[in-house]
């Protein structure tokens, strides 16, 4: 596992960048990353105030662990260009695109973000969420290695194919998921899965973080605080798969070399592949405990 895909994304927050009271809150909520938003969560009318505010609040310095990514408006907006100008000059951990569509648009990111001098450690997160975009994921996600991270758009892979929010998800969007997420692993970034609209069901929520960590994804984006601490606990290792993990490791090394052929542990075998899982968790392990 790379620096970029070892850091923990259990619980990526969406934070409203017109609402100054939010963003101060979220300097105590304990998610992995923030996302500031410049597009969904703000009004035409309050573009340009938000994006002064999201700028100033990533120079602040004041979210500590936190990843910092803005969310700018989209390609063909009126407001984009400005956006990605200022983003590039705060310096953020991330800025992230809706509805990508192409590798050259991704091309075309990464260069508006030079030119604006991005710093390095600025990174282009890349959203998944129209019928296009996830007919060409896999394209997306090989078109420059400053992409790093993809983030669904549950909603409007629903919104656009006409579909319907239904508890385990239909589908089509079950489908969209797996296309994305085997696109990104091909080219080794990070998928962040998309958000759950009823803030009040819980339980409910629960089971659908637990549905994509079951599928693979490093996190779950979230659109209120009450959801930080389930994502955080259904992207984690829990302490019986970090003593499982543990005890494979161990198992399998004596038993090499031993000269073993063949390793058992807990009565199934064992090879590589499960041992290099078992190394993971205990990497990621690590890093969510070092934040």
């Amino acid at each position: 596992m790379t620096s970029t895909t070892l850091r923990p994304r259990r619980s990526v927050l969406y934070m409203p960048g017109a609402n100054e009271r939010a963003l101060e809150k979220a300097k105590g909520i304990d998610a992995d990353a923030l996302i500031l938003d410049l597009e969904d969560a703000v009004s035409p009318d309050a573009k340009v105030e938000a994006r002064e505010r999201v700028c100033a609040a990533v120079q602040s310095g004041e979210y500590g662990h936190r990843e910092l990514a803005i969310r700018v408006n989209g390609i063909g907006t009126q407001w984009h260009a400005d956006d990605i100008a200022a983003a590039a000059a705060a310096g953020p951990d991330a800025v992230l695109v809706p509805k990508v569509n192409s590798a050259h648009e991704v091309i075309e990111l990464v260069a508006a973000l030079e030119r604006a001098g991005a710093p390095e450690k600025t990174k282009l997160w890349a959203m998944i969420e129209t019928p296009v975009g996830l007919l060409h994921a896999e394209e997306i996600c090989a078109a420059h290695e400053r992409l790093t991270v993809l983030v669904m758009g549950t909603n409007d892979v629903v919104n656009e194919t006409y579909g319907l929010h239904v508890p385990g998800r239909n589908p089509l969007v079950l489908t969209a998921l797996s296309l994305s997420l085997l696109a990104a692993r091909a080219a080794g970034k990070v998928i962040i899965d998309g958000v759950f609209n009823d803030v009040k069901d819980l339980e409910a929520f629960e089971a659908e973080a637990r549905q994509g960590r079951e599928m693979g994804f490093d996190g779950k984006t979230l659109i209120h605080p009450s959801q930080v601490e389930p994502a955080n606990v259904a992207f984690a290792p829990s302490e019986e798969d970090i003593g499982h993990a543990r005890e494979m490791i161990s198992t399998f090394d004596e038993a090499k070399a031993a000269g073993q052929g063949v390793v058992t542990f807990n009565g199934r075998m064992v090879e590589e592949l499960h041992v290099r899982d078992a190394q993971r968790i205990l990497a990621f392990a690590e890093a969510i405990a070092s934040r």
